[in-house]
């Protein structure tokens, strides 16, 4: 019996993510690994959402109000397509970003305040089917801390998960709309 398509869809968005990361060190790879899941919650959203009439949709652009990569967790998490610990691991990895981004000096993921965030999620996601099918793979790649491999890891199975999820969506219908006049 063959996977269906959707899990070899997954798979395939697992192994890409894992590969652009594997290329970055250091700040490139978190910063790498937390745009790519800002684009799978990006995703997400708007499998759920009413198409924009207007072509040129700036409702995600950095200056609106779904432009930023916390309000984005948030939303996904209040229309309860994200679950709690998937809430708290992607405000993780939004908080360390954001340290690897302002910092002046050469951050790395080994310092304990990353640690420290990181490890209340890792026990949450090691479970997964991903992350036990991935560990292995990455375990072999030379040139990769442990903590490295680990946030990999985290940000791969989550990123695939987060883009499963938007496949399997259809776009929200309002019991009742809103309107000046009945129809």
């Amino acid at each position: 019996m063959s996977p269906d398509p959707l899990t070899l869809a997954a798979a395939e968005q697992a192994r890409n993510v894992a590969v652009q990361m594997m290329t970055e060190r250091g700040r490139g790879l978190v910063l790498v690994g937390a745009a790519r899941l800002d684009l799978a919650l990006e995703h997400l959203l708007k499998a759920v959402m009413a198409p924009s009439a207007d072509p040129d949709d700036k409702l995600f652009t950095p200056d609106r109000s779904l432009g930023s990569y916390g309000a984005k967790i948030s939303l996904a998490a209040r229309l309860g397509l994200i679950e709690a610990p998937i809430e708290q691991a992607l405000h993780a990895i939004r908080s360390v970003r954001n340290d690897f981004a302002h910092s002046a000096g050469e951050p790395t993921l080994a310092e304990p305040r990353h640690q420290k965030r990181l490890q209340r999620v890792y026990p949450e996601a090691e479970p997964s089917p991903l992350w036990i099918a991935l560990a292995p793979l990455l375990q072999s790649q030379a040139g990769l801390t442990a903590q490295e491999r680990a946030f990999i890891l985290l940000v791969t199975t989550l990123v695939a998960s987060i883009e499963a999820c938007a496949h399997l969506q259809t776009p929200f219908t309002p019991r009742a709309t809103v309107r000046f006049r009945n129809r």
